[in-house]
Protein backbone atom coordinates (compact mmCIF):
# COMPACT_ATOMS: atom_id res chain seq x y z
CA UNK A 1 0.00 0.00 0.00
CA UNK A 2 1.26 3.47 -0.84
CA UNK A 3 1.12 6.53 1.40
CA UNK A 4 -1.40 8.22 -0.90
CA UNK A 5 -3.34 11.24 0.37
CA UNK A 6 -4.52 12.31 -3.09
CA UNK A 7 -8.01 13.78 -3.06
CA UNK A 8 -8.10 14.19 0.71
CA UNK A 9 -8.54 17.56 2.43
CA UNK A 10 -6.17 18.58 5.20
CA UNK A 11 -5.99 21.44 7.66
CA UNK A 12 -2.42 22.28 8.70
CA UNK A 13 -1.85 24.77 11.51
CA UNK A 14 1.38 26.65 12.17
CA UNK A 15 1.70 26.69 8.39
CA UNK A 16 3.42 30.01 7.76
CA UNK A 17 6.95 28.71 8.29
CA UNK A 18 9.16 25.79 9.22
CA UNK A 19 7.75 22.32 9.61
CA UNK A 20 4.09 23.30 9.25
CA UNK A 21 4.76 25.07 5.95
CA UNK A 22 6.82 22.12 4.69
CA UNK A 23 4.03 19.67 5.54
CA UNK A 24 1.38 21.80 3.84
CA UNK A 25 3.42 22.19 0.66
CA UNK A 26 4.25 18.48 0.64
CA UNK A 27 0.60 17.53 1.02
CA UNK A 28 -0.38 19.71 -1.94
CA UNK A 29 2.38 18.13 -4.04
CA UNK A 30 0.96 14.72 -3.11
CA UNK A 31 -2.50 15.60 -4.42
CA UNK A 32 -4.27 16.78 -1.27
CA UNK A 33 -6.30 19.93 -0.80
CA UNK A 34 -4.78 21.95 2.03
CA UNK A 35 -5.87 24.81 4.26
CA UNK A 36 -2.78 26.59 5.60
CA UNK A 37 -3.64 28.21 8.95
CA UNK A 38 -1.43 30.54 10.96
CA UNK A 39 -1.54 33.72 13.07
CA UNK A 40 1.05 35.45 10.87
CA UNK A 41 -1.07 36.59 7.93
CA UNK A 42 1.72 38.56 6.25
CA UNK A 43 4.19 35.70 6.27
CA UNK A 44 1.54 33.18 5.33
CA UNK A 45 0.61 35.13 2.21
CA UNK A 46 4.25 35.83 1.35
CA UNK A 47 5.31 32.18 1.60
CA UNK A 48 2.39 30.83 -0.40
CA UNK A 49 2.44 33.65 -2.93
CA UNK A 50 6.10 33.04 -3.72
CA UNK A 51 5.76 29.27 -4.08
CA UNK A 52 4.59 26.98 -6.87
CA UNK A 53 1.69 25.62 -4.80
CA UNK A 54 -1.30 25.09 -7.09
CA UNK A 55 -3.72 27.94 -6.25
CA UNK A 56 -6.89 25.91 -6.71
CA UNK A 57 -5.68 23.27 -4.26
CA UNK A 58 -5.04 25.41 -1.21
CA UNK A 59 -6.50 28.15 0.93
CA UNK A 60 -4.83 30.29 3.57
CA UNK A 61 -6.53 31.27 6.81
CA UNK A 62 -5.00 33.80 9.21
CA UNK A 63 -6.38 33.56 12.73
CA UNK A 64 -5.64 33.11 16.41
CA UNK A 65 -6.68 29.52 17.02
CA UNK A 66 -6.63 30.04 20.76
CA UNK A 67 -10.04 31.65 20.18
CA UNK A 68 -13.05 29.33 19.78
CA UNK A 69 -14.59 31.54 17.09
CA UNK A 70 -11.43 31.24 15.00
CA UNK A 71 -11.66 27.44 15.13
CA UNK A 72 -15.27 27.56 13.98
CA UNK A 73 -14.41 29.96 11.16
CA UNK A 74 -11.49 27.80 10.05
CA UNK A 75 -13.71 24.75 9.84
CA UNK A 76 -16.45 26.66 7.99
CA UNK A 77 -14.00 28.03 5.43
CA UNK A 78 -12.55 24.56 4.85
CA UNK A 79 -15.98 23.04 4.23
CA UNK A 80 -17.01 25.94 1.98
CA UNK A 81 -13.85 25.51 -0.08
CA UNK A 82 -13.43 21.73 -0.25
CA UNK A 83 -16.70 20.30 1.19
CA UNK A 84 -14.99 18.04 3.75
CA UNK A 85 -11.98 17.56 6.01
CA UNK A 86 -10.09 14.27 6.27
CA UNK A 87 -6.81 15.20 7.95
CA UNK A 88 -5.84 17.59 10.74
CA UNK A 89 -2.18 18.37 11.39
CA UNK A 90 -1.67 20.29 14.62
CA UNK A 91 1.70 21.81 13.75
CA UNK A 92 1.34 25.10 15.59
CA UNK A 93 3.74 25.20 18.52
CA UNK A 94 5.69 27.72 20.50
CA UNK A 95 9.12 27.28 22.10
CA UNK A 96 10.03 29.72 24.87
CA UNK A 97 12.85 29.49 27.39
CA UNK A 98 11.70 29.57 30.98
CA UNK A 99 12.84 30.11 34.53
CA UNK A 100 11.56 27.08 36.45
CA UNK A 101 11.93 28.82 39.81
CA UNK A 102 9.97 31.94 38.88
CA UNK A 103 6.16 31.62 38.90
CA UNK A 104 5.98 34.62 36.55
CA UNK A 105 8.62 33.32 34.19
CA UNK A 106 8.08 29.57 34.03
CA UNK A 107 5.89 29.95 30.86
CA UNK A 108 3.88 26.87 31.78
CA UNK A 109 0.41 28.41 31.43
CA UNK A 110 1.32 30.23 28.19
CA UNK A 111 2.70 27.12 26.51
CA UNK A 112 -0.02 24.80 27.75
CA UNK A 113 -2.53 27.16 26.16
CA UNK A 114 -0.64 27.40 22.88
CA UNK A 115 0.80 23.90 22.47
CA UNK A 116 -1.82 21.76 24.19
CA UNK A 117 -5.20 23.48 24.44
CA UNK A 118 -5.26 24.78 20.86
CA UNK A 119 -4.56 21.30 19.53
CA UNK A 120 -7.14 19.75 21.85
CA UNK A 121 -9.90 22.21 20.88
CA UNK A 122 -9.15 21.75 17.18
CA UNK A 123 -9.17 17.98 17.57
CA UNK A 124 -12.55 18.12 19.28
CA UNK A 125 -14.10 20.40 16.65
CA UNK A 126 -12.64 18.71 13.57
CA UNK A 127 -13.39 15.19 14.78
CA UNK A 128 -17.08 16.11 15.16
CA UNK A 129 -17.11 17.17 11.52
CA UNK A 130 -15.36 13.95 10.49
CA UNK A 131 -18.03 11.94 12.33
CA UNK A 132 -20.80 13.86 10.58
CA UNK A 133 -19.24 13.16 7.18
CA UNK A 134 -19.19 9.43 7.97
CA UNK A 135 -22.85 9.13 8.94
CA UNK A 136 -24.35 6.15 7.16
CA UNK A 137 -20.96 4.58 6.43
CA UNK A 138 -20.42 1.34 8.33
CA UNK A 139 -16.73 0.79 7.68
CA UNK A 140 -13.59 2.36 6.23
CA UNK A 141 -11.35 5.15 7.55
CA UNK A 142 -13.03 8.36 8.68
CA UNK A 143 -10.14 10.68 9.51
CA UNK A 144 -6.61 11.08 10.74
CA UNK A 145 -5.29 13.61 13.25
CA UNK A 146 -1.56 14.16 13.69
CA UNK A 147 -0.02 16.24 16.47
CA UNK A 148 3.51 17.59 16.26
CA UNK A 149 5.35 16.94 19.49
CA UNK A 150 8.97 16.98 20.61
CA UNK A 151 11.60 14.80 22.24
CA UNK A 152 11.60 17.50 24.95
CA UNK A 153 8.54 15.68 26.34
CA UNK A 154 10.87 12.89 27.54
CA UNK A 155 13.76 14.99 28.79
CA UNK A 156 14.39 17.02 31.91
CA UNK A 157 15.60 20.43 30.76
CA UNK A 158 14.73 23.15 33.31
CA UNK A 159 15.29 25.92 30.75
CA UNK A 160 12.47 24.43 28.69
CA UNK A 161 10.12 23.68 31.59
CA UNK A 162 6.94 25.06 29.98
CA UNK A 163 7.71 23.57 26.58
CA UNK A 164 8.59 20.15 28.02
CA UNK A 165 5.42 20.03 30.11
CA UNK A 166 3.20 21.13 27.24
CA UNK A 167 4.61 18.56 24.80
CA UNK A 168 4.42 15.77 27.39
CA UNK A 169 0.77 16.73 27.92
CA UNK A 170 0.26 16.73 24.14
CA UNK A 171 1.59 13.17 23.96
CA UNK A 172 -0.88 12.06 26.62
CA UNK A 173 -3.70 13.92 24.89
CA UNK A 174 -2.78 12.04 21.70
CA UNK A 175 -3.16 8.69 23.44
CA UNK A 176 -6.37 9.62 25.23
CA UNK A 177 -8.06 11.04 22.14
CA UNK A 178 -6.94 8.01 20.13
CA UNK A 179 -8.90 5.76 22.48
CA UNK A 180 -11.91 8.12 22.58
CA UNK A 181 -12.11 8.45 18.79
CA UNK A 182 -11.27 4.85 17.85
CA UNK A 183 -14.93 3.73 17.88
CA UNK A 184 -15.59 6.46 15.31
CA UNK A 185 -12.73 5.19 13.09
CA UNK A 186 -10.70 8.36 13.58
CA UNK A 187 -7.03 7.82 14.27
CA UNK A 188 -4.88 10.14 16.41
CA UNK A 189 -1.08 9.97 16.40
CA UNK A 190 1.89 12.26 16.94
CA UNK A 191 5.34 12.86 15.49
CA UNK A 192 7.95 13.84 18.07
CA UNK A 193 11.06 15.30 16.53
CA UNK A 194 14.44 16.53 17.64
CA UNK A 195 16.52 19.20 15.96
CA UNK A 196 14.89 20.24 12.69
CA UNK A 197 16.07 23.26 10.72
CA UNK A 198 13.00 25.35 11.40
CA UNK A 199 13.06 29.14 11.20
CA UNK A 200 13.49 29.41 14.98
CA UNK A 201 16.44 27.00 15.09
CA UNK A 202 18.01 28.66 12.06
CA UNK A 203 17.89 31.97 13.92
CA UNK A 204 19.49 30.42 17.02
CA UNK A 205 22.28 28.85 14.99
CA UNK A 206 23.16 32.06 13.13
CA UNK A 207 26.82 32.84 13.80
CA UNK A 208 26.95 30.09 16.40
CA UNK A 209 28.89 27.17 14.97
CA UNK A 210 29.62 25.80 18.43
CA UNK A 211 25.90 25.38 19.09
CA UNK A 212 25.43 23.69 15.71
CA UNK A 213 28.33 21.32 16.37
CA UNK A 214 26.94 20.45 19.80
CA UNK A 215 23.60 19.38 18.32
CA UNK A 216 25.27 17.33 15.60
CA UNK A 217 27.62 15.66 18.09
CA UNK A 218 24.62 14.44 20.07
CA UNK A 219 22.77 13.09 17.00
CA UNK A 220 23.90 9.61 15.89
CA UNK A 221 23.03 10.33 12.24
CA UNK A 222 25.36 13.32 12.46
CA UNK A 223 23.24 16.12 11.08
CA UNK A 224 20.24 18.39 11.63
CA UNK A 225 17.06 17.33 9.82
CA UNK A 226 15.34 19.47 7.22
CA UNK A 227 11.65 20.37 7.71
CA UNK A 228 10.70 18.14 4.80
CA UNK A 229 12.00 15.06 6.61
CA UNK A 230 9.16 15.30 9.10
CA UNK A 231 6.63 15.53 6.25
CA UNK A 232 7.05 11.91 5.14
CA UNK A 233 6.33 10.60 8.64
CA UNK A 234 3.26 12.83 8.85
CA UNK A 235 2.09 11.67 5.41
CA UNK A 236 2.37 8.04 6.50
CA UNK A 237 0.14 8.73 9.50
CA UNK A 238 -2.30 10.72 7.36
CA UNK A 239 -2.59 7.98 4.74
CA UNK A 240 -4.53 4.73 4.80
CA UNK A 241 -1.21 2.88 4.90
CA UNK A 242 -1.31 3.45 8.68
CA UNK A 243 -4.95 2.37 9.00
CA UNK A 244 -4.21 0.21 12.07
CA UNK A 245 -1.93 2.72 13.78
CA UNK A 246 -3.38 4.98 16.47
CA UNK A 247 -2.24 6.47 19.76
CA UNK A 248 1.41 6.26 18.73
CA UNK A 249 4.21 8.81 19.15
CA UNK A 250 6.60 8.31 16.24
CA UNK A 251 10.06 9.70 16.94
CA UNK A 252 12.02 11.44 14.18
CA UNK A 253 15.27 12.56 15.80
CA UNK A 254 18.20 10.90 14.03
CA UNK A 255 18.71 8.64 17.05
CA UNK A 256 19.07 11.56 19.45
CA UNK A 257 17.04 10.11 22.32
CA UNK A 258 19.06 6.89 22.23
CA UNK A 259 22.16 8.57 23.62
CA UNK A 260 21.20 12.13 24.53
CA UNK A 261 22.35 13.38 27.95
CA UNK A 262 20.28 15.97 29.78
CA UNK A 263 22.78 18.76 29.18
CA UNK A 264 22.54 18.62 25.38
CA UNK A 265 20.29 21.19 23.65
CA UNK A 266 16.88 20.11 22.40
CA UNK A 267 14.37 21.75 20.06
Amino acid sequence: MTFSIAGKTAIVTGAANGVGLAIGRHFVSEGANVVFADMDEERLEAELGSSDVEPDRYRSFACDLRQKLSINNLLSMTIDSFERVDILVNASRQIVSSDPLDPKGDQVETLLNQNLMTSLRLTQAISKRMMKQAEGEEDGPVGSIINLSSIAARRANPDLLGYSISTAALDQMTRSMAVALAPHRIRVNAVAFGSVMSSSLKFQLKDNEEYRADIIDHTPLGRIAGPGEVSDAVQYLASDASSFVTGQIITVDGGRTLIDPVVAPAH
